[in-house]
């Protein structure tokens, strides 16, 4: 009997209901597919921000990551802008550690060894703790507090728990709270804005920066864009902050509390209409006027063209790239286009786009990156003449590929340009390899 892989159909997912998602396609339900595809899940120091990049987002702080060896590994290979891997410590973890809890002990005097042999004094030091800590119930908080006492500097947690990665608090969520921690009370600015959701800052080109300019928000702000902590603690003087990522709210919450900073949210789309209806009302929002059409209408002939020469192309659609693949793969069918797979673990957030998805392509099939029974899929017979995101990549070795997954982040218009762009420039790449002799 052929083995195959697990999948479901958007119209089947629909009927199932937002509140019976099935369990192949919950990561808490079953074991977890170690497959290249889902790289950045299995392990997040591996690729992009993890928490141990994220947790270094604080200007001129410095991590000292306390694990067993096989959880530090990768940390060797963070050699991105910004030079992370110089800024990294080891305190690695026995088996004497690991069951006795004794190198909670030695926590404090690391952290001085660490800070003196720094050539300049860091900001604040960042504990990176891993599941180890999580089952010996270690208080890190008082860790921390001992911590402070010896160094005379911040010393922050910052967890690294695959635990607990399917909580209501899962570490990129809290990372995210921590990395705002240090910012304390500020006089407002009235033309000020926190964009938060990102640990890289948006592409240049997104309209967002010169909308946002042209109702009066003078100083734009990220805090991938601090360069040193008097431009950090600028982030407290915000009038509100604009959030962009939904990981991003829990942060948004401690600001609102703790620093009377509210926050308005915006969703990254790739649906050119519905950009157009978020940027309305977040004017109505801000009682102020936003003129659009311009950036609309450039990316809806960026659309057009690429509709109008390449409809006929069967797209999948994965998860591993910048936007919410649900999201995307109703965008390219209402744009016209087939999408045949999605790879993506749905949540119940996702419903809004499957129940439109179901009406207009009922038979698009959704795979778990993260089920074994992938381990069984074959790309061969399945049509895909595009693949969208480093893990439908994986999956059509032979498809015009768009990972789309750069660091700096897309979003409005200008991301649906930049999407659409990449997919003519991947298929124009996929003839010429064709043709080659």
């Amino acid at each position: 009997m052929e083995k195959k892989p697990y999948s479901i159909s958007i119209k089947e997912l629909h009927a199932a209901g937002r509140d019976n998602i099935p369990k192949e396609l919950q990561t808490d339900t079953h074991l977890i597919f170690n497959s290249p595809a889902a790289l950045d899940f299995n392990s997040p120091g591996a690729q992009g921000f993890g928490v141990k990049r994220a947790g270094l987002s604080i200007p001129g702080s410095i991590m000292l990551l306390i694990s067993p060896g096989c959880c530090g590994r990768n940390t060797a290979a963070l050699k991105a802008p910004g030079k992370f891997g110089e800024r990294f410590a080891y305190l690695l973890l026995d088996e004497n550690d690991i069951v006795t809890g004794r190198h909670l002990t030695k926590i404090p005097a690391a952290i001085q060894l660490f800070v003196e042999s720094r050539p300049e004094i860091p900001s604040a030091v960042m504990l990176c703790i891993t599941c180890v800590d999580a089952l010996l119930g270690t208080d890190m908080d008082r860790i921390c507090r001992k911590a402070m006492e010896t160094v005379h500097l911040p010393v922050l947690p910052c967890y690294m728990y695959a635990l607990t990665r399917e909580s209501h608090r899962p570490p990129m969520v809290a990372v995210r709270e921590t990395v705002y921690s240090l910012l304390r009370p500020g006089k407002k600015q009235a033309n000020a804005v926190n964009l938060l959701g990102f640990f890289a800052p948006l592409q240049e080109d997104t309209e967002l920066y010169p909308l946002l300019r042209h109702t009066g928000l003078r100083h734009v702000r990220e805090l991938s864009r601090c360069r040193n902590m008097e431009e950090y603690h600028e982030l407290s003087r915000a009038n509100f902050n604009l959030v962009l990522n939904p990981e991003a709210r829990g942060a948004a919450r401690w600001l609102e509390q703790n620093l009377g900073i509210p926050s308005v949210e915006l969703t990254r789309l790739y649906q050119i209409d519905k950009i157009h209806t978020q940027y309305q009302i977040l004017a109505m929002t801000l009682k102020t006027r936003i003129v659009d059409v311009s950036w609309f209408t450039d990316a809806q002939a960026v659309v057009n063209q690429f509709c109008r020469a390449h409809g006929k192309e069967v797209l999948a659609v994965g998860s591993r790239l910048n936007g919410n693949a649900f999201e995307i793969a109703l965008a390219m069918v209402r744009y016209g286009l087939t999408v045949a797979e999605i790879y993506a673990e749905p949540t119940p957030y996702d419903y809004f786009y499957i129940k439109k998805l179901a009406k207009l392509s009922p038979k698009t099939r959704v795979y778990s990156n993260l089920s074994p029974t992938m381990l069984h899929y074959r790309s061969e017979g399945k049509g895909i003449t595009l693949a969208l995101g480093a893990d439908a990549c994986y999956y059509h070795p032979t498809a015009a590929h768009v990972p789309f997954n750069e660091e700096q982040q897309p979003f409005g218009y200008s991301g649906v340009k930049r999407l659409f762009n990449a997919m003519q420039s991947a298929l124009e790449e996929a003839v010429r390899k064709e043709v080659r002799p």
